[in-house]
This record gives structure tokens, C-alpha cells and sequence, in this order.
């Protein structure tokens, strides 16, 4: 993350470089690194200390905290507490928007039958490898697999092999 560390009326002090560092680190590990950049104002007004945070994340989302004090610890920490609630709320959407996105149908049932909703989620991606049915065989035989979809190495289609309840192979080919 590119830092740029402002100071009004006070000189930026290697201490006062390495609060800010921790602050923003806690933040970037909220983020898991999302963050691109960070603006960083300390301002000192007779006895007030200021502090202006303003985070620049993925996707073009901008987190601000201002924060005031008695001196540099306080006011830094209320400003990066302020962006933390910001992250976690802007997280909680990036999140739920991955969940949502599984691909989930909710299928209602036809016209004159009980009304019972039934959802299709949309499994891990499968990868459809060229293999022979032996091959299939032995990877629902000796695995937790209970179905292998694959290229039929010898007509090339696409097939698809499972286990049967009764302890058979099942196989199902494209007409």
C-alpha cells in the first residue's frame, strides 16, 4: 500500500511515521491487502492534535476517518477506528456479494401441484478431463467420488459415470 503522510504546522517524526505504519497495518490485514492507498493529515492546533485518514481500496471505494485528541496516539486511533468500522462493513459486502453469486435457482413447481420451492446451488467448478471408462471406473470405484464426469477418450463425448445405490456403475452418453 502507497502511503503519503501530510504534516501541518509539524514536522513528521520517524516515531510519528511508525504510529501511523501500525494503525494502517492492522488495516491492511483487515483488507487482505485490498487497500491501494492511503492519505494520512496530522494537524496541530495549540494544544489539539488532528488526524485525517483517507484510504483508497479495490474498486474504487474510499474509507475517511477523522480523529482528534490530546495527542498523536488518541487522535490516530480514533481516525483508524473509524476507517476499521468502514472496512469491515465494506468487507461484509464484498463477502456477501461472493456468496450470492454461487449461482443458487430457486425452482417453484408447476401449476397444480403443492407449492414447494426447490433450489439449485451451483457446485465447486468440475473439471472435465478425456479419459477412458476404466479409468472413470477406477476413480468411482477407489475414491470418495460418487460420479466422474469426463471426456470419453474413445468417441469424444462427454459422459458421465456414477454409483449406482445398488453398488453398479451407472453411465449416462449424450445421444
Amino acid at each position: 500500500m502507497r502511503l503519503d503522510i501530510t504534516g501541518r504546522h509539524v514536522e513528521v517524526t520517524p516515531a510519528l511515521r511508525q504510529l501511523i505504519s501500525t494503525r494502517l497495518a492492522r488495516l491492511e490485514r483487515v483488507l487482505n491487502d485490498a487497500a491501494v492507498s492511503a492519505v494520512v493529515i496530522v494537524t496541530k492546533e495549540k494544544y489539539r492534535h488532528l488526524a485525517e485518514m483517507v484510504v483508497h481500496t479495490r474498486g474504487d471505494h474510499v474509507l475517511r476517518g477523522k480523529g482528534e485528541g490530546s495527542g498523536w496516539p488518541l487522535s490516530l486511533r480514533q481516525a483508524a477506528e473509524k476507517i476499521e468500522q468502514q472496512a469491515h462493513k465494506l468487507k461484509g459486502k464484498w463477502d456477501e456479494r461472493k456468496r450470492g453469486s454461487s449461482g443458487s435457482r430457486v425452482i417453484t413447481a408447476p401449476a397444480g401441484e403443492p407449492a414447494t420451492a426447490r433450489r439449485i446451488v451451483r457446485a465447486t467448478r468440475y473439471a472435465v478431463k478425456p479419459m477412458t471408462l476404466e479409468d472413470a471406473a477406477l476413480r468411482v470405484d477407489g475414491g470418495r467420488e460418487t460420479f466422474v464426469v469426463f471426456r470419453n477418450a474413445e468417441n469424444d463425448a462427454v459422459s458421465i459415470l456414477y454409483r449406482r445405490k445398488d453398488g453398479n456403475f451407472g453411465l449416462i452418453e449424450p445421444q
